[in-house]
Parts: C-alpha cells; structure tokens; sequence
C-alpha cells in the first residue's frame, strides 16, 4: 500500500499498519485521505474489523479488499480520491470507499463502477457491513471477538482525538457541513476517558481535532458529565484543562486545531501560560478583508481580531499561531488581497498555509460573480506565500541561541527529527539534531539548543544538564 505523502498539502495523512495477521485470516486494507479529522474515522474502523478478527495488510497485495477513505473539500482532492482508488482497484481489485467524497456515490461510481460500495463520512456501520459481504469474517475463537486496542496510523506517542462531527458554520466556499452534517459533540466524560486510556498507552502529545473545536458542546448546551469525582462541563476550556492535568507529572502535550476566534477563545489563553495546554492555537482566519470575509460569509471583524491577538500574547508571549487563508476568492480585488497582506504584516502569525480558490460543486461561492483569473489567484498565492515566509524565516532566526523543548518524532542514521511546541506533525516545521542523537527514541521529550534557523526549520543540539 503506497503512502499519502505529506509533501506541502495539510490534508494528506500517512496510513502505516503493521503486518501481524495469521495464517487464513481475513485482511482489509486501508488507504486513508484527507484530514487528521478522517484518520481518526479510519483509526475507528479498523479497530472495529480488528475486533471482529480482520487483520489489516500494509499492502494491497496482502489484502482480501481494500478501503478507501477518501476527502471530498476541493476539486483537486476529489481528484486523487479518485486516483486512489483507481490505483487500488489496479492493485488489489476489490474496493470499498467511504469517506467524505463517499457523499456523492453516483460520481465515484460514475469514474469506477467496479468498487463494490459506496459509504458517506463517518458511516461506521455501513462500511462495516459492506466489508462482511465482500469478506466474510472467519474469527478464531479462541483469540478474537476480544475487545482490541485501538488501531492507531500515527505514531505512538502522538494521537488525534477527535472531540465533535460536524459543523453549525455556512461558510459559502465549504460544502462540509452538507457531507458531514451539523456540530454533534461528543460528551465530555467520553472524551476525557479517551485521552486517559491514550495517555496511560504512551502517548505523549494529543491533538484535538473537529471541524470547529471553539463551538463543542454548543449542541449540548455545555451540559455536565460525571469526572474523578466531580462534574466536567462539555466546554473546549473545562475540557482542556482537563487533558492537561492528565498524566500526574508526566502530563501530555495537549495541541488545540481549527479554533475559530470566538471571544470565549480568551480563556484558552491562561492554561497555556499555566503549561495546561501547549501555547498554541490553529485558526482559520481565511481572509482579512471585510467584504470578503461577508462575501465567504465569515465573521468580518479582522480588525478586532488583531486586537484579540494582542490580548493573547500579552498573557502567553510563547503563543503560536497558525492559520490557513483562501487568496483569488471570487470578487476579490487588487486592494482587498493587499489589505491581507498588511493585516498579514501586522499580525505576525507564525505558521501559514494559502490555498488558491477553487470553485467545489455544492458550494454556493461557484455562484459568485467576478471570478478571479487562474493566473492571478498564482500571482497572489506567490506574494501571499513571499511574504509568509520572510516573517516565518524572521521569528524563527530570533530562537538561535534559545533552549527549547522538543519531541522527538523520527531517528536515523543522519539524526534525529523533532518537533518544538510550535510544530504540529504533518503540516509545521521541524527541528533537527545531527549530533549527539544517540540514545534517542520517538516520544522522547528533550531540551534543545538552537544553533540555525532557515525559513521553516531550526537545527540545534542537546543541551547538558
């Protein structure tokens, strides 16, 4: 099974499963797309099938039948959603997709009418059904049906943890919330039991992950869950706090993506300052401009949004902030795009992502008039990505000579590849130790000093003591 390689695309996601089936048993693999969101759905399925006496192959040749869990947000990502499942019907021939393109069955059927189902997002059952008609179960009794741990495609000291489905926002370039439906919070006890078995499994860093982790438990009502003796409010600050105190001493990282800015973000703010949670936070802001902002039908308040920034870094001067933003949105002028790179300017984020607007079918942006040409949507994504990287490349050469701590992802011959608490896995920079790596291991968490910087990266050494 070929591997979703990063490369510069956020929402590709590596799936590698270990091959420790026996013989006669039945195998499924797994191609897993798109977001951290919907690793976490293929974690849950294998889990599931594991449950049930399925081995999961790591290659398409070793697999009875493959799964296919695809993303469906743009039209470029339909595109090598399709493309993977052309290649593992070549591969393997016997195909099940679900996922968000899993939406619109009749377009992937249309493309490869010999996949042997068609499954939405989330659709746990129903994959799950399909899969015992393509490969009926044969477990052995005497060493399945027992409850599995969990399958995990991320390295074991790092996990995503998904906290909701869904979202409440009409954002009128996105058709998520018509693949995944409306904010359907998870309680708060479920979550936190989730995050104490992965702590107390050797996981050192959790990252929680919805499609807008600033509005859980909105659906609810902020309603009570019994916890360690007390009560926990189904609330991203009660709940926070609450993974950060996880692990006595040994407390993990706690990472918070795709917070939108609402006020109630503020009181994030103090836990990160109390190292409750990493002073860190994934916003997408998309835009800067008023008029655009009400044209993708987004909060139009980037002016107090500097302001918030402000207050934030004032309380945890450390606070990262990464965001993603959407250039050549139709409408978009030459002012307005400069009025981004000024608020760009101004607001000093420390990790950014641009994607150039494309129309996707449902959204209702495709109706927009005055689309911007494709040759300037790639003018403006070079300026915007120029600009980026010279404050990226500047905040980083400030760090030569600081200590930092780091986790430790990856270990080689040449070094040893780590992340700060500035760095998400997949989608931030690294921070790389050519000497004095011996002895190190994945999980570990070390202190660091920063010899280089360049414009995504740092390079540095262990420190003594």
């Amino acid at each position: 099974m070929s591997e979703n390689p990063p490369l510069l695309r956020p929402d590709l996601a590596r799936a590698l499963v270990p091959d420790t089936r026996r013989a006669g048993q039945p195998t499924i693999g797994m191609v897993s797309l798109g977001c951290p969101k919907a690793l976490v759905d293929s974690e849950r399925i294998l889990t599931r099938l594991r449950a049930e006496g399925y081995a999961i192959s790591p290659d398409y040749k070793g697999a009875d039948a493959v799964i296919v869990n695809t993303c469906g947000f743009l039209d470029s990502a339909k595109a090598e959603s399709l493309e993977a499942i052309g290649e593992a019907l070549a591969e393997n021939g016997r195909v099940i997709v679900t996922g968000c393109l899993g939406a619109e069955p009749e377009y992937i059927t249309g493309a490869h009418p010999k996949v042997l189902a068609v499954t939405g997002p989330h659709q746990y059952e129903a994959v799950l059904d399909a899969v015992h008609g393509a490969v009926p179960p044969s477990p052995d009794p005497f060493i399945d049906l027992l409850p599995a741990a969990s399958v995990s495609l991320t390295p074991r000291h790092y996990s995503y943890l998904k906290i909701s489905e869904g979202c409440n926002h009409k954002c009128k370039f996105c058709i998520i919330p018509d693949m995944r439906g409306r904010l359907v919070s998870r309680p708060a006890h479920a979550v936190l039991r989730e995050a104490e078995k992965l702590v107390e499994a050797g996981v050192k860093e959790l990252l929680v992950i919805s499609q807008d982790t600033s509005a859980y438990g909105v659906d609810r009502k902020h309603d009570l869950s019994p916890w360690k003796g007390g009560e926990v409010r189904a609330h991203i600050t009660d709940l926070a706090r609450e993974m950060g105190k996880l692990g006595g001493p040994n407390k993990p990282w706690v990472r918070l993506h795709y917070v939108y800015p609402y006020p109630h973000v503020r009181d994030l703010i103090p836990l990160m300052a109390e190292g409750l949670v990493l002073p860190y936070l994934d916003i997408p802001f998309q835009h800067a401009h008023p008029d655009v902002l009400k044209r993708m039908a987004r909060p139009a308040a980037a002016a107090k949004t500097l302001d918030e920034i402000a207050a934030w870094r004032a309380i945890s001067p450390d606070l990262t902030l990464r965001s993603t933003f959407i250039v050549g949105y139709p409408g978009e002028t030459e002012a307005e795009f400069q009025t981004l790179l000024d608020w760009l300017d101004e607001a000093q984020l420390d990790r950014v992502g641009c994607f150039q607007y494309e129309n996707v079918k449902g959204a209702r942006s495709n109706d927009l008039p005055d689309h911007v040409p494709a040759e300037v949507k790639q003018e403006r994504f070079e300026r915007f990505m120029e600009k980026a990287q010279g404050i990226s490349e500047a905040k980083l050469a400030a760090k030569v000579g600081t200590l930092l701590e780091v986790i430790v992802d990856e270990v080689d011959e040449d070094g040893a590849t780590c992340r700060t608490k500035a760095d998400a896995p997949e989608i931030d920079g690294n921070l790389f130790i050519d000497e004095g790596f011996e002895g190190l291991a994945p999980g570990d968490i070390v202190t660091v000093k920063v010899d280089e910087a360049g414009e995504y990266d740092l390079w540095g050494h262990r420190a003594k003591g």
